[in-house]
């Protein structure tokens, strides 16, 4: 039996919708929106610095939860990236970073439900995006600091996890 939606969580649902597709046909860095099942919609967008970053949005009971992978769990400097990420969690609007079960590296975030517009989701799309942006180049060469000691071993070592 399929729970039935409240009108608040259709309203937000319809505006979700609605803000995603519009981004998709008007802008060329989002490269993909999709529903995946009833309550939750994702979007991609192309980056410098990450390749993609991709934003899953989750309509809950009460809230709009949000959450973009970041990086792979680190292979070392563990203390000193989880150090810096949390200075970096003071500034970010209505997200932080937080560790997977696996210890993988994700943004996460909610709003209650009557918070949600257009406006509120772009907010949150932008503010991911520019943290991904500004802070997955310095976190990737801490937690992988071995991988980019020189070129050479760079180019030994292959892609970096995490980066596409």
């Amino acid at each position: 039996m399929v729970a039935r939606l409240t009108p608040e969580q259709s309203r937000v649902l319809a505006v979700l919708e609605g803000y995603l597709r519009e981004q998709y046909e008007e802008l060329d860095s989002v490269v993909a929106v999709e529903p995946d099942g009833a309550n939750r919609w994702m979007i991609r967008l192309t980056g410098q610095t990450k390749d993609f970053t991709t934003i899953w949005f989750t309509v809950g009971d009460r809230t709009l939860q949000y959450e973009s992978y970041f990086m792979p769990d680190p292979e070392e400097n563990h203390e000193e990236l989880y150090r810096y990420l949390l200075f970096k969690n003071a500034n970010m609007y209505s997200s932080r970073f937080s560790l997977a079960d696996d210890h993988d590296i994700f943004i996460t975030g909610q709003l209650p439900l009557a918070a949600v517009d257009a406006d509120e989701i772009d907010r949150v799309v932008g503010t991911i995006y520019a943290n991904v942006e500004s802070y997955f180049g310095r976190a990737i060469r801490i937690g992988y600091a071995s991988r980019f000691a020189s070129n050479e071993q760079e180019d030994e070592a292959g892609p970096i996890p995490g980066s596409l």
